[in-house]
C-alpha cells in the first residue's frame, strides 16, 4: 500500500494533522479543511472521508470504509478502528416514502435526519457494519461484523446484529496495554 508523503498531506490543508499519519494514495478525502487527524492514525485504500470528521490518535480505517461527517460531524476516539467496508453516517434521507430522496433533489422536497456521531476510545467496529446518525458508541465497545448500530451503546460491551444488541461484556485488559504503550511512546 502506498501512502501520501508529507508534502502531499500538507497540500490537502487538513484542519489539523498529527505526526506519523498514513493515508493511502487510493483514499478519497473531501472537505479536508473540516477533517482533523491525530498522531499515528492510518487510512487505507479506497476509504472515503467527507464533511466534518475528527479522528483521534492511533485510529485505523481499513480498506473500503466510508465516513460521511456532513455538517454535524463524526468523532473517533483514540485507539478506535473500522474494519473493512464499514459505513458511518451523520445524516440520512427519509426512506418512508413521505418525501423525495437523494442529492439531486432540493432540500425543500426531502426530510433529512442530521445528527453527530461519536465513536469513543477503544471502539472497534467489525467488517461491513453500519452506524447511523445520532449514535454514540461508548468507550470500549466492540461491534460484531455486519451489525447495524442505530442506538447508543453502553461502555465495554460486545454488540452484534441488526439492530445491534449487547451480547456480553468486553474485557478492559487492553487499558493496561494502552498505559504501557503510552509510557513507551509518549
Amino acid at each position: 500500500m502506498a501512502y501520501l508523503n508529507e508534502l502531499e498531506l500538507s497540500k490537502m490543508k487538513f484542519a489539523s494533522l498529527g505526526t506519523n499519519v498514513q493515508i493511502s494514495t487510493r483514499a478519497s478525502i473531501y472537505n479536508a479543511d473540516q477533517i482533523s487527524i491525530g498522531d499515528n492514525s492510518r487510512i487505507d485504500d479506497f476509504c472515503l472521508l467527507s464533511g466534518k470528521v475528527k479522528v483521534g490518535r492511533n485510529v485505523h480505517f481499513a480498506a473500503y470504509s466510508h465516513v460521511a461527517g456532513g455538517e454535524e460531524g463524526i468523532s473517533f476516539g483514540d485507539f478506535s478502528a473500522l474494519a473493512y467496508g464499514c459505513h458511518v453516517f451523520s445524516q440520512s434521507d427519509d426512506y418512508s416514502g413521505e418525501t423525495l430522496t437523494n442529492p439531486t433533489v432540493p432540500a425543500k422536497f426531502k426530510s433529512i435526519t442530521k445528527a453527530s456521531v461519536k465513536i469513543s476510545d477503544h471502539v472497534i467496529i467489525g467488517t461491513n457494519s453500519i452506524v447511523f446518525p445520532g449514535v454514540t458508541i461508548a468507550e470500549g465497545c466492540s461491534i460484531g461484523a455486519m451489525s447495524l448500530v442505530n442506538k447508543d451503546t453502553e461502555e465495554w460491551g460486545i454488540y452484534t446484529g441488526i439492530p445491534a444488541n449487547r451480547i456480553k461484556d468486553r474485557s478492559r485488559n487492553l487499558l493496561q496495554i494502552e498505559a504501557e504503550y503510552r509510557k513507551q511512546n509518549g
